[in-house]
């Protein structure tokens, strides 16, 4: 069973009211000792309570967790799925394929998905993107960019290329050579490698359970 947040906060309130009640015994309600009791002992549940959620929120959004999967996750199919029990979109976890022709260690992949990270940083891409909702909002979300059909249905046509991740690759090197939207993304001069480290790192990322963040993508099925 899972615990959401009402449960959380119906528990914190109940063990405030019983302690405060309990300690408090023998002082009436009017009493300003009775309250200052209370305040102390709310006060006192609410921050262990909030140290806790803190820790637990922590060890979800770590990297390895259930939510948030570990880079070598760039090397299966990822799909994304309606939950009717959480009534949101999940990504979903098929069969291995690799990237770029191959399957890359957890080593390796951890190193690629860092390096498209730190080159997203470098050239300023949140100047213009949000990544997790974080960012500008001139440009599209990238959170679940590696799952948006435009790469299948528009640039690999374009590009020429066999796969998502080549047309990802072929457009981030040259963007202003493939015009997709009246608003065009600027010719970021990435070497090959910069650019297939940066489809790794958007790859690993649609793989977060975001809880359905963004809600713009159609649902996308995987082998098991």
């Amino acid at each position: 069973m899972s615990v959401g947040w009402l449960e959380v906060v119906v528990a914190t309130l109940f063990i405030s009211i019983v302690v405060s009640l309990i300690l408090a015994r023998g002082r009436h309600w009017l009493e300003p000792g009775f309250w200052k009791i209370a305040a102390v002992i709310t006060s006192s549940v609410m921050a262990i309570t909030l140290v806790l959620l803190t820790v637990d929120t922590s060890r979800q959004i770590s990297m390895g967790s259930k939510r948030v999967p570990s880079p070598s996750v760039i090397n299966r199919e990822i799909g994304y799925v309606y939950d009717a029990e959480r009534m949101a979109m999940v990504p979903v976890l098929g069969k291995e394929v690799g990237l770029f022709g191959r399957v890359w260690s957890e080593e390796e992949a951890e190193k690629l998905v860092t390096k498209g990270k730190l080159v997203i940083q470098s050239r300023n891409c949140m100047d213009c993107h949000t990544l997790l909702g974080n960012g500008a909002y001139y440009a599209p979300d990238l959170t679940k960019a590696w799952l948006d059909p435009k790469w299948e249905k528009q640039l690999m046509p374009m590009t020429g290329a066999k796969t998502r991740e080549e047309a990802m690759r072929a457009f981030l090197m040259n963007p202003d050579k493939y015009p997709t939207w009246v608003r065009r993304m600027p010719n970021l001069k990435l070497s090959e490698d910069e650019a297939m480290a940066v489809v790794a790192y958007l790859k690993w990322m649609s793989a977060i359970d975001t809880n359905g963040f963004p809600a713009n993508f159609p649902e996308v099925k995987v082998s098991q």
